[in-house]
């Protein structure tokens, strides 16, 4: 029921999906009468799905606490909730973030050993995709938050984008290694210091977000959705910008339609909706946002992302690694004093 177009944009989404991933089943959580009267023009959906009444929804401009006291019996609380009781193994969700975020907390908690959770981009890159996070769940975040970031971020990207063993660097103001505040400088200790799972590269810059220096770029939510905001403000800038020269005149309308086919193949590329789909990792299951704005195709999209995320070995990796920091938190505090020591 969330997003800018509720049942209008999610049930074609679980269409296609649904032809896509045969073996997917589909609980639809919102208003009988209008996810029904969309999903008679279905048939995949349809034939895919089951639908559980509610007629409680909660609103995009609702706040989390709000979204948290209200929300329980509420679209989004009972697809969360059916997680939970193991009668489903992902939920999807285009609506509100924040009471998403929230209500996700409260009915899943967190995975053993992660402090915060956090939401991950997929961003196209020259080199394919690289994962960001965290673009939002967390304004600041301590050492230890961005290597578990690092962890999730790294497992999500094995997940999804298919990497064997993916290179993670942390975003900052330089390479060098006494560039960057505290917590940045302490998380490359501990990433340098660990036996992780993952290939550590040391610092990254912004400009190395679009090359695809790196697999998956770790930095707080604070800046994270700083760069996200403006990458996608930059993206609308130049497609606004090549239309306006293309259409400007009669020569330019030639010289576009001799270029349409590259044109389409960096639309294409360009596309947030093929890569939609922002998991919020760290929790005790798989909860994925969707862009509100998103379209059946990036919807279906998103819901890829879930599913995949469901059959492979993405909490156990995660699971791993964060155990492997555990012990290095250990090895670096060193022994606890002795009781009645005196220097």
């Amino acid at each position: 029921m969330g997003g800018d177009h509720g049942p209008s944009i999610v049930i074609p989404g679980v269409d296609i999906a649904a032809r896509a991933m045969p073996d997917l089943r589909f609980l639809l959580h919102g208003d009988e009468a209008r996810i029904n009267a969309k999903l008679a023009k279905f048939p995949a959906a349809r034939a895919a799905s089951e639908v559980r009444h509610t007629d409680k929804a909660i609103s995009m401009d609702e706040k989390p606490a709000q979204a948290m006291r209200r929300g329980k019996g509420s679209s989004v609380w009972n697809a969360v909730e059916a997680v939970k009781d193991g009668q489903a193994r992902a939920a999807v969700s285009a609506g509100n973030t924040g009471a998403l975020m929230a209500i996700s907390k409260l009915v899943l908690r967190m995975a053993a050993g992660i402090a915060r959770p956090a939401i991950v981009a997929s961003w196209p890159t020259l080199n394919g995709v690289t994962a960001v996070l965290d673009v939002g769940a967390n304004v600041e975040s301590d050492a230890e938050q961005l290597v578990e970031f690092a962890i999730m971020g790294a497992a999500f990207h094995h997940a999804i984008h298919g990497s064997v063993r993916p290179t993670v660097g942390l975003l900052n103001v330089g390479s060098e290694e006494e560039k960057g505040h505290e917590e940045v400088r302490g998380a490359h200790a501990l990433l340098r210091a660990g036996t992780f799972d993952l290939d550590y590269r040391g610092f990254v810059e912004g400009n190395d977000i679009a090359k695809g220096t790196v697999d998956v770029i770790v930095t707080d939510g604070f800046t994270g959705n700083i760069a996200l905001k403006t990458a996608e403000g930059l993206a609308r800038f130049f497609a606004s910008e090549l239309k306006a020269t293309f259409t400007s005149g009669p020569l330019e309308l030639i010289g576009a339609l001799f270029a349409t086919a590259g044109l389409n193949r960096m639309r294409k590329r360009m596309d947030p909706g093929a890569v939609n789909g922002a998991p919020l990792l760290g929790l005790n299951g798989i909860v994925v946002k969707s862009h509100g704005s998103a379209d059946a195709r990036g919807f279906a999209s998103a819901i890829r992302v879930a599913a995949e995320l469901a059959r492979g070995d993405f909490a156990g990796e995660i699971d791993r690694n964060i155990q492997r920091l555990t012990a290095t938190l250990s090895e670096t505090a060193g022994p606890a004093p002795v009781e009645g020591a005196a220097e």
